[in-house]
C-alpha cells in the first residue's frame, strides 16, 4: 500500500508549466468557515453570500458584517493555525477544532492520504475476523488466525491523514477499538453513511452502491453481512479455503467501493450547501 507512484519526466514546454501544489488550491476546507469558534451554517452562509469565499478573502478584508474586529483578529489567527497545519498536512489538528460531521470537508485535500477501512465479525461484538484496507490503489486484507495483528494494524494507520467508511462510527470503529485498543490514529473519520444521508441516499452500503449504479464482482454478488458471518463460520468447522477465499473478496468489494462513494457524495454535499445546488448522483455503471 505504500508503494508510490514513479513521477513522469518533464521535457519541452512541460518544464516551464508551474506546478500547483496542494497548499495553492482551493479546496472544501479552505472556504468553509464552520471550524472557526462559535460560526455555525448560517454565518458561513452569511459570509459567502457575502462575496467572502474562503480563508485568503476573510483574512484580507479589513472588517466583516457582524463580526467585531477583536473577534475578527481571532478568526484571522485561527484560519493562520489551519493553513498551517495544511502546509504540514498535520490533518490530526482538525480533529480539534472541526465536528465529525463536518469531516467530509478535508476529503479532497487528504483523500491522496486517505485509507477506506471495513472489517467483518464472527457475528459478536468485538470479534473480528477480517480487517480491510484500502488507499485509492491497493488493498491490503487481514485475517484473523493468519495477520490479523496489532501491531502491524496499528503501524499501517498511522500512515493515514484521513480514515473512511460506511456506518464506521457506530461499528466498525468501536470493535476495533475494543478488540485493539489504540490503534487508531488520531484524525479525522468520514463515515458515508451519515454524508450520503445528508444528500437523500439512505439505506445499507449494498443499496447505496446499486442507486449509484456500482456492480460487485460476480462471485460476490447478493452476499450480505450476514451471509459474510456464514462463511467465517463454515471456514472455521470445514477448512473450505473457497468459503474464506469468498469473505476475502467480499470485503474487498466493501472497501474499494467506498471511494467512489465518497467521491460523488463528498461533491454533491458540497455542491448543496456551498452552492445550493442540487446534482443529481450519476448512474453510471462500475464494475470492479
Amino acid at each position: 500500500m505504500d508503494a508510490a507512484d514513479s513521477a513522469p519526466g518533464m521535457s519541452g514546454l512541460d518544464a516551464y508549466i508551474p506546478k500547483i501544489t496542494k497548499k495553492q488550491v482551493m479546496t472544501m476546507i479552505r472556504e468553509s468557515f464552520i471550524f472557526l469558534d462559535k460560526i455555525g451554517p448560517k454565518l458561513e452562509q452569511q459570509f459567502w453570500s457575502a462575496g467572502i469565499n474562503n480563508w485568503e478573502q476573510f483574512s484580507g478584508a479589513r472588517d466583516v458584517k457582524g463580526i467585531s474586529p477583536m473577534r475578527k483578529a481571532y478568526y484571522d489567527r485561527q484560519i493562520s493555525q489551519a493553513e498551517s497545519a495544511l502546509a504540514d498536512y498535520d490533518a490530526e489538528f482538525f480533529t480539534n477544532i472541526l465536528s465529525p460531521c463536518n469531516a467530509w470537508r478535508l476529503y479532497d485535500f487528504f483523500k491522496d492520504d486517505a485509507v477506506f477501512l471495513d472489517i467483518e465479525t464472527s457475528g459478536y461484538y468485538g470479534d473480528i475476523t477480517v480487517i480491510g484496507l484500502y488507499d485509492g490503489r491497493e488493498t491490503m486484507t487481514m485475517v484473523k488466525g493468519f495477520n490479523l495483528d496489532r501491531e502491524i494494524l496499528r503501524k499501517t494507520l498511522e500512515r493515514y491523514n484521513l480514515v473512511i467508511t460506511f456506518n464506521g462510527s457506530s461499528f466498525d470503529l468501536p470493535v476495533i477499538e475494543r478488540y485493539f485498543q489504540g490503534v487508531l490514529p488520531s484524525v479525522p473519520h468520514i463515515d458515508l453513511r451519515h454524508v450520503c444521508a445528508k444528500i437523500g441516499l439512505v439505506g445499507g452500503l449494498k443499496a447505496i452502491e446499486q442507486k449509484m449504479g456500482i456492480i460487485r464482482q460476480e462471485s460476490v454478488q447478493g452476499i450480505s453481512g450476514e451471509d459474510a458471518v456464514y462463511l467465517w463460520q463454515k471456514w472455521k468447522t470445514t477448512g473450505n479455503r473457497e468459503c474464506l477465499q469468498t469473505l476475502v473478496e467480499y470485503n474487498e468489494e466493501d472497501i474499494i467501493n467506498l471511494k467512489p462513494i465518497a467521491e460523488k457524495a463528498v461533491k454533491e454535499l458540497w455542491s448543496q450547501i456551498r452552492f445550493g445546488n442540487l446534482v443529481e448522483v450519476p448512474q453510471v455503471a462500475i464494475i470492479n
